[in-house]
């Protein structure tokens, strides 16, 4: 007993789809999907200030699509779009060079920040690596999130040395609705970590957006 699942990878299919879309032989399944991995993570490591969320890759016969979703689509485009060019650069000198690869990146903007449970996260690490206090963290990032109508419900948990403290303890606070068995319901969930001089704390966010149903009718089989 006890065993916990990902909100996210509960509802694929459901509510969710892949980040990795793509069919490929299954000689080239694992080396594509490691590869979408250090994607993922070079792009995170090297563009830390855009607020990046979500990182969606789709493979197609010669052309890679990387669809990036930012709170700060500013920094990534550039000036002119030039920002977009360097990265692709970079991208394909990592992973694809001396391929013949065309790499594509889209970006996609955010609009409502406290609507995605990866951006508060950040945020909250943010703030805690400024050594403010966990408590008034989680207090003004919890408000903040439920000012937004379309949340129904927010919990965010904390991990660690909490200011300080010599035992390592587990903090959180929620309002509002987290139906986590209930499939339809639409949660989001993202993982972070804070690095303080104490050591790390690790976060966690659900956001709980109201349930989701089929808009189009299913055909009787």
């Amino acid at each position: 007993m006890g065993q916990k699942v990902d909100p996210r990878s509960f509802r694929i299919g459901i509510t969710r789809t892949w980040q990795s879309r793509w069919f490929g032989a299954k000689k080239d399944f694992a080396k594509n999907l490691a590869s979408d991995v250090q994607i993922r993570e070079y792009v995170a490591r090297q563009w830390k200030d855009a607020a990046s969320s979500r990182v969606d890759i789709e493979r197609a016969p010669g052309v890679v699509r990387i669809i990036i979703s930012t709170g700060r689509p500013g920094v990534l485009i550039g000036r002119g779009g030039t920002g977009i060019d360097d990265m692709i650069a970079k991208i394909k000198k990592a992973f694809f060079a001396g391929k013949p690869t065309q790499v594509k990146v889209d970006v996609r903007e955010i609009r409502h920040v406290e609507e995605d449970a990866a951006l508060v996260a950040q945020q909250v690490a943010q703030n805690l690596e400024k050594r403010m206090p966990f408590r008034r963290t989680l207090k003004t990032t919890l408000e903040s999130v439920k000012r937004n109508r379309d949340v129904k419900g927010v919990k965010i948990e904390v991990a660690g040395r909490l200011d300080g403290a010599e035992m390592s303890r587990r903090e959180w606070m929620s309002d509002g609705r987290i139906p986590l068995q209930t499939l339809r319901a639409d949660i989001d969930f993202a993982k972070d970590t804070a690095r303080t001089t104490y050591g790390a704390i690790g976060i966690k966010v659900w956001i709980y957006k109201g349930e989701k149903f089929d808009t189009e009718p299913r055909a009787h089989q």
